[in-house]
Order: C-alpha cells, then structure tokens, then sequence
C-alpha cells in the first residue's frame, strides 16, 4: 500500500444510548433518523457511525422500509427459528445458567439472532449517513414485548 497523503486530524468519539419500547415480535423498529440527527449533533463531517444492540435478542440490520417486505422477513425469521419448537434453553426444570425470577421461554429469539446480527457500521461521509436509496437501519424485536430494549450510537470520526 502506498500512502499518497498524510493527513493530520483529531479523532472524536460520541456515544449516545437509545431506549426502544416494543410491543412483541418480531417487530422492526426504524432508527434511521435518530442516528442521522446524532451524526449532525456530534458534527463529525467523515468517520463512521455504529449502531449496537445491547440484547441478545434485539438486533440491528440494514434493510429497506416497505410493510410488505417487513411482512417477508418478519415470516422468514419464523419460518427460520420458530416459537413453537422444543429449545433446550426452554427447559426451566434443566437449565441453570443466566436465570431470572421473570425467565420466559424465549429459545427462539436467540437462535433469531443468529442470522441477523448486534450491529451495524455506517460510513459517515460529509456529515451525513452514506445508506443507499433504500437501506434504513432498524432495530428488531424478537422477543416478547419490553418495556425498552438499548440501543448504543458510537460516532467516530472529525
């Protein structure tokens, strides 16, 4: 690799936690705009933007925003994972690890997950999201319903 310029910046870091309320699942959540808006508060013109789910069964993906296309792949998490299988981390009378008193049998989330992924890198190019036409970035609920799931925006940069 050649370097045909060095560049001499301060790097600037920004971090802003989100709380998301749900209703159930799966269910997406577009959080476009709001890390658009933190992207402009935090004045980095180029860098790049992260956006995280704090939840093993809430996750972030890159997707276009048509309520057919969100029906599709609400039905392909289904069909991929569904609700009603056996998943031994179900089993309450077994397993012993990672227990809480309100514990609901939620084996289908995780496994949900798996396929969609924690997070997402955007680009930030002149102060602004670089998402094509159509992406928008959401958060999906695959779990029950939550009084708010966390969802963390790092935008890095000058």
């Amino acid at each position: 690799m050649k370097v045909l310029q060095e560049a001499s910046f301060k790097t600037c870091i920004f971090t802003l936690e989100v709380d998301v309320r749900s209703a159930g699942m799966p269910e997406f959540f577009d959080i476009t705009d709001e890390v658009q808006e933190f992207v402009k508060q935090s004045q980095v013109q180029n860098g790049f933007a992260v956006v995280f789910s704090k939840h093993t069964t809430a996750a972030i993906v890159l997707q276009e925003n048509e309520p057919l296309l969100l029906q599709d792949m609400a039905s392909a998490i289904e069909r991929f994972a569904p609700r009603n299988q056996h998943y031994r981390h179900n089993d309450f009378e077994v397993r012993t690890v990672h227990m809480h008193e309100d514990e609901c049998p939620n084996g289908h989330s995780h496994c949900q997950h798996l396929i969609l992924g924690a997070s997402e890198n955007v680009p930030v190019v002149d102060g602004k999201l670089t998402l094509g036409e159509f992406q928008r970035i959401f958060m999906v609920e695959l779990d029950d319903q939550r009084e708010f799931r966390q969802v963390l925006i790092q935008v890095m940069g000058a």
